[in-house]
């Protein structure tokens, strides 16, 4: 897995302080819509030029703002959003795009669905597999899949023990399978409801959509 390059984790916590106090969380909101005087700012959100002044330090220091002078009024400067300081509030690992294999107990609904948008959002390989795999993909994934744009017409479970070729990252998405092999640090593991039990349109989608925003997240994909 790979780290994000700039930031460490104490620099990452420097953010975060930063953004910990109800005033300064307010400038950025007002400067992620539009650049400001500092005289505006003190208007906009009714504070003392001393203070203004103390917390546009604190947002300076750590990178979240900056401050250039007026190309029409020279005496006049303007402070700016740094966009990209926001973004390395994200968390601080990722996982590149990189073949996949994705594990659950059935192998019949949330890992299958996984691969499936592994490879959509990624573009590399994914299958997936089962400690205990089921007869046939569930007619809810199937069609959760259908819904969105994927298809896992004619794919078939199968057991873990099957995989002959296992990729680097491999992440549990079922309790049950994790608790089981006990993989260690080694593997990913994300706790994803079953959808099976509930066998909802809606427990099936909301599958779709958790496994979407992991996988961006993990990936840093939008």
């Amino acid at each position: 897995m790979d780290e994000r390059e700039a930031l460490t984790v104490e620099e990452r916590a420097a953010l975060h302080a930063a953004l910990g106090d109800a005033a300064r969380l307010a400038i950025v909101d007002e400067l992620s819509l539009s650049d400001r005087a500092p005289i505006e700012l003190r208007r906009l959100l009714g504070l003392e030029s001393n203070l203004l002044a103390h917390h546009l330090v604190v947002l300076e220091g750590v990178g979240l703002i900056e401050r250039s002078r007026s190309s029409g009024d020279g005496r006049r400067r303007y402070v700016h959003l740094r966009r990209d300081a926001l973004e390395r509030l994200m968390p601080g690992r990722i996982v590149g795009a990189t073949p996949a294999l994705f594990v659950c107990s059935a192998n019949s609904a949330r890992s299958q669905l996984a691969a499936a948008l592994w490879r959509r959002c990624t573009g590399q390989p994914a299958t997936s597999a089962g400690t205990h795999p089921a007869p046939c993909v569930h007619p809810g994934a199937v069609a959760a899949a259908e819904r969105a744009g994927l298809d896992l017409g004619g794919v078939t479970p199968q057991a873990i023990a099957d995989v002959t070729d296992t990729p680097a990252l491999v992440v549990t998405v079922c309790d049950q399978a994790h608790e089981e092999l006990a993989p260690g640090t080694t593997w990913l593991h994300w706790s994803v409801p079953d959808p099976v039990p509930v066998g909802t349109r809606a427990a099936f989608d909301a599958t779709v959509t958790e496994l979407t925003d992991r996988i961006r997240s993990v990936t840093a994909l939008r």
